[in-house]
């Protein structure tokens, strides 16, 4: 990591990706701060600029992010100062503090129009103003800061979703499971659902590993959102009513990849251990929040 003190910042320390940063860092034995909105918002160049240089960490890990993707298509510009504009203000402050910036990617950077899963060599090319903001994030960090860690990952789910504003999709399946209403999911759409937990610890062996550039960690196996819900429902002994629908019945404001399932070759091939099966992680997901069934 280029110094011996072993410092970190995390932004978006209270969301799913954050609170697993801070857990595994401090298990680790790292003086880790954690910041969330209410104490510095990203988007303040200045807030930001005061936070890391009175710090003065080693790395700085940007788990803060717009991920209301619908609603931005309505409004962009609300999406593309956090996920963008926010990003180059945590990337000049970083590049001033000497200080390695670690951003988070996503799957729908990609259009979907393929069959297997996304590498970090294939083309990006967004289908919603919620993917133009991330890609846009991703541009700023490696422009400022020539040795940025950039971590794509997709459908991200952990223990820390439970208590957020809008969860995640376990935790809507559940919601949805525990009434006598059928549950519609789409099965023409693939990806490959990350557990944040393991997501976390494999950023933090890149950051160890002083890596650099752009790494996919998703889940490991690309399934359909339909196959996901399955398998849900079965490690919480739910039976609802499942019915398998497409993209032409369930319309969303914002377009969305029909395949964002990434690829973990690279990671892998960098030493970093393969991802838990997403059946293991569910179980682990329910078992740590009581509700496994």
């Amino acid at each position: 990591m280029g110094r011996t003190e072993k410092k970190v910042i995390v932004f978006g320390s209270g969301g799913q990706v954050g609170v697993e940063l801070m857990s595994e860092f401090t298990r680790r034995g790292y003086q880790a701060l954690g910041l969330d909105r209410a104490e510095v918002d990203i988007t303040d160049a200045q807030a930001v600029e005061k936070a890391i240089a009175g710090f003065d960490p080693a790395a700085v890990m940007n788990a803060a992010a717009y991920n209301m993707v619908d609603v931005a298509e309505q409004e962009p510009q609300a999406a593309f100062i956090v996920n963008a504009l926010a990003v180059r203000n945590l990337a000049v402050a970083c590049r001033q503090a000497d200080a390695k910036l670690v951003h988070y990617g996503t799957d729908y950077a990609f259009d979907g129009v393929t069959d297997r899963p996304y590498v970090e060599t294939d083309m990006p090319h967004p289908l919603s103003a919620y993917g133009v903001s991330k890609l846009s994030g991703e541009l700023y960090a490696r422009a400022y800061c020539e040795d940025a860690l950039i971590v794509r990952t997709c459908g991200v789910f952990g223990p820390a979703g439970r208590a957020t504003n809008r969860g995640n999709f376990v935790e809507v399946m559940l919601r949805l499971g525990a009434s006598s209403n059928p549950i519609r999911v789409v099965e023409d759409h693939v990806a490959s659902p990350t557990y944040a937990p393991a997501l976390a610890s494999r950023t933090i062996d890149l950051l160890e590993r002083g890596a650099s550039g752009l790494f996919h960690i998703g889940g490991g196996a690309p399934i359909t959102w339909f196959e996901y819900a399955h398998l849900i429902f079965e490690a919480a002994g739910l039976h609802p009513e499942l019915r398998a629908t497409n993209e032409r019945e369930y319309r969303t404001s914002a377009r969305r990849p029909k395949y964002s399932a990434l690829s973990n070759a690279k990671v892998e091939q960098f030493g970093i251990a393969p991802m838990p099966p997403l059946a293991e992680c569910i179980r682990d997901y329910l078992q740590t929040t009581g509700r496994l069934g």
